[in-house]
């Protein structure tokens, strides 16, 4: 089988794919145009509205499970192998991971969110991602920054980093951060000036508690992407946080995103864990929840 054969068969079967999910689904919107020499883009396709396995002894309970996950049930198989629509999507949902740790966060959209940026020790995502320890400490310059341009000793600090998905800011941002900003202001705490920081880990949080002398910190990081979703988010949050805290004392709210746990109602639980934390003066398992 030469190359020109192999890729008719790849753009069949990945046309058949999007084209039809499932015998007793409706059909899909008829999408863009497609050139006959381009593969059409499989991480559009809804895969829990699609059944792989030929035959199965309860098709209606089957589509039910898989409604409820995007987990890879019941991919089936060709001899020993993964049949070829499922080797793709693996092949797609690993291209949107990669996206996801490789971007950067627009500027667009940093300005459209009213951030100003900032940058941990690491000088580039090679350096983010083989030393992870300078992705938690910020430059003397950046600290005088901080506290020039930032509200000084306030009860709640909040940052934003890209961590390991840019994309999940993206994602993410414009639902998350105004809900967490309305719940704090409406219950008169003094919140400081939100800003983004470039190349950060969790730790990073530590050090702008010490640079800005906040109460409680929160930071909302983009987590390592999956092959589930590259869009997942987590908020970090520490009360009377310092450099070296122990982990035990983080509060984390994980799974954000549009198939977890919504941005607008991750915000309001973050807005009221604060709020928590600052009358019991405590986070992490310290925190009673």
């Amino acid at each position: 089988m030469n190359e020109a054969q192999l890729q008719e068969i790849i753009l069949k079967t990945i046309t058949e794919l999007v084209g039809k999910e499932g015998k007793e689904s409706p059909s899909p919107a008829p999408g863009p145009k497609v050139d006959p020499g381009e593969v059409p883009d499989l991480s559009t396709v809804d895969y829990r509205k699609i059944v792989d396995v030929p035959n199965p002894a309860n098709e209606e309970e089957y589509r039910l499970l898989r409604a409820q996950t995007v987990a890879r049930l019941g991919v089936w198989r060709a001899g020993p192998r993964y049949r070829t629509n499922t080797f793709l999507r693996f092949r797609a949902d690993h291209a949107v991971a990669m996206d996801a740790v490789f971007t950067d966060v627009p500027e667009a959209l940093l300005e459209e969110m009213g951030l100003f940026s900032v940058q941990t020790l690491c000088d580039s995502k090679d350096t983010y991602l083989t030393r992870p320890d300078l992705g938690r400490r910020l430059s003397d310059e950046t600290v005088a920054e901080l506290r020039k341009r930032c509200v000084l000793n306030p009860d709640v600090q909040i940052v934003v980093s890209d961590g390991l998905s840019s994309t999940s800011v993206s994602a993410n941002i414009r639902d998350v951060l105004p809900a967490i900003l309305q719940g704090l202001k409406s219950s008169g705490v003094t919140v400081g000036t939100p800003f983004f920081i470039k190349y950060g880990r969790v730790g990073a949080m530590d050090a702008v508690t010490e640079a800005l002398g906040a109460k409680v910190t929160v930071i909302l990081l983009g987590e390592r992407p999956g092959l589930a979703t590259g869009e997942s988010m987590s908020a970090y949050m520490t009360y009377g946080g310092y450099v070296g805290i122990p982990e035990a004392n983080r509060t984390v709210v994980s799974n954000i995103h549009r198939g977890g746990t919504t941005p607008t109602e991750a915000g309001a639980f973050i807005a009221e864990l604060c709020l928590r934390m600052l009358r019991e003066k405590a986070s992490g398992l310290d925190l009673k929840v």
